[in-house]
């Protein structure tokens, strides 16, 4: 067992040099098996039902999908994943007629051409990794496959064929007959080996992960009917339960931005598994990495671990250092990964060892801010074009902010009297203050001061509450507000004198 004396001497001899947080994307991370946090959520997706998976950008989606892969192939389980540069939405836009050119639903029809994929692609591998001698089930299947899909169509290939064949029957110069239509609609042409899939895929279970659906989002009809006919080709796929799972993930805002989904959330609540992190959490996951980097502190705790990188308490308003970094995120993973490398990067460029302290942390806050304002603007680019202008127009203000003077500032952004990019104007233009506070809140880049015993994920005397720690709050009733502390270096935003 290590001495204190040994325990110090660890703490003198770390060099950030050492050190590694790990790449901002999960798909990069080599240590990201050894450093995961086996959350609720996790547990929620591969144990209790839930096979849809909402979270903001960074918030560990892919992280989940990739651990989840890899114990299900552990287990012996057949997992297909679906990469993002297998869909672009902009093909979709160049080859399929609009709506308004036929009498055809998107949604419907990418819900069965989801549907036809997904089947013929088990098919295919439960095939290719099964016995090469074909009996039962399996040689119905292999028949099919032989006879239909011979050539190696890649899946995007199959999704597009399957939703023209639905197109000329649509929008073609003659409406067909609607029985051949609803033979597409009901996959008769594979109707009769679902329930032989389905058995082999009893024997040996099934996972289907198709992630990233933000890639290449472009807000077009087709983008929003592929993701809601994804969406109910998996509900549907799911509730048979017969060995095949179904699940996506997708960012929280273009889940929000697609009615055809956000308008049915009652039905499918139970379904879904929303992804939030509070402290204790985002601090075990940089403690991991902090072990996974220097093999002499496995053993200890999040918080020594913690300590043997940062200076406990800061000399900046004896701050404890975990809590001034927490506090400059909004509770993702990637954020606080992002900020811990950038501070590393200096404390190398500085040639500063560890504990490293607030001198450190502060040179490196300016460009992680500047990153994360221009990043949060890109993430809500469709709701709220433009944002990146709005949010230019609290530069040098004092970051404090009562309501009075809050709801002047955005009455000048909504009358023009601050300018903003003209794309922003189609949100902002004489917008009703209580709107614009209610969307720079929603955002992150507001926090609300809240008083009473309202239940949310924040430590204890910490009053000022954003999106990332209460759901939801009834900002009306609210007198005090400031900017995110993420955002204020940058904006050169100013205390109260």
């Amino acid at each position: 067992m290590a001495t204190q004396s040994d325990r110090t001497e660890v703490i003198k001899s770390v060099e950030p040099t050492n050190l590694s947080f790990g790449p901002p994307a999960a798909e990069r991370d080599q240590a990201l098996f050894d450093c995961f946090v086996a959350s609720e959520s996790f547990k929620s997706v591969r144990h209790g039902g839930k096979t849809v998976i909402l979270g903001n950008r960074g918030s560990g989606k892919s992280a989940i999908f990739l651990k989840l892969k890899q114990e299900e192939e552990r287990a012996s389980n057949i997992v297909i994943s679906l990469a993002p540069e297998e869909y672009s939405y902009e093909m979709f836009c160049q080859v399929l007629a609009k709506e308004g050119e036929g009498a055809w639903a998107k949604h419907g029809a990418y819900a069965a051409a989801w549907k036809f994929l997904i089947y013929v692609l088990i098919m295919k591998r439960v095939t290719s990794t099964g016995p090469s001698l074909k009996t039962g089930a399996a040689a119905s299947i292999y028949k099919y496959l032989r006879d239909n899909h011979s050539v190696d169509t890649n899946p995007i290939g199959i999704l597009i064929s399957y939703m023209k064949r639905l197109e000329v029957l649509k929008v073609g110069q003659f409406e067909a007959r609607a029985r051949e239509l609803q033979k597409l609609y009901k996959l008769e042409e594979i109707a009769s080996l679902i329930p032989e899939l389905e058995r082999v895929c009893q024997r040996r279970s099934v996972f289907v992960l198709i992630d990233e659906l933000d890639k290449g989002w472009d807000n077009s009809e087709d983008a929003k009917a592929f993701v809601a006919g994804l969406f109910q080709a998996a509900l549907s796929i799911n509730a048979r339960g017969k060995g095949i799972r179904v699940l996506i993930s997708l960012r929280k805002e273009l889940y929000d931005n697609i009615p055809e989904l956000y308008e049915d959330a009652q039905k499918v609540r139970d379904l879904i598994e929303t992804l939030e992190w509070d402290e204790p959490a985002l601090l075990e996951l940089i403690a991991k990495r902090i072990r996974n980097s220097l093999s002499s502190s496995e053993k200890m705790s999040p918080e020594k671990s913690w300590n043997l990188v940062f200076s406990e308490t800061l000399d900046y308003r004896k701050t404890r250092s975990f809590n001034y970094i927490v506090d400059r995120t909004l509770y993702r993973p990637r954020e606080i990964i992002q900020f811990c490398n950038t501070i590393r990067d200096i404390a190398v460029e500085k040639h500063k060892m560890c504990p490293l302290d607030y001198q450190i942390i502060a040179e490196s806050e300016y460009a992680y801010s500047e990153s994360r304002l221009q990043d949060i603007a890109a993430e809500y680019r469709f709701q709220y074009p433009g944002l990146l202008s709005v949010f230019g127009t609290f530069r040098g203000r004092e970051y404090n902010l009562l309501r009075e003077d809050l709801e002047e500032h955005v009455l000048k952004i909504s009358t023009g009297e601050s300018p903003i990019d003209e794309a922003a104007e189609t949100w902002c233009k004489e917008a009703d203050p209580e709107f614009m506070i209610d969307t720079l809140w929603k955002v992150g880049f507001l926090r609300a001061q809240a008083v009473g015993g309202l239940r949310a994920r924040r430590r204890s005397g910490s009053s000022y509450l954003g999106p990332h720690q209460v759901s939801s709050l009834n900002l009306r009733n609210i007198t005090r507000f400031h900017v995110h502390p993420m955002f204020r270096s940058f904006l050169a935003m100013k205390e109260a004198k």
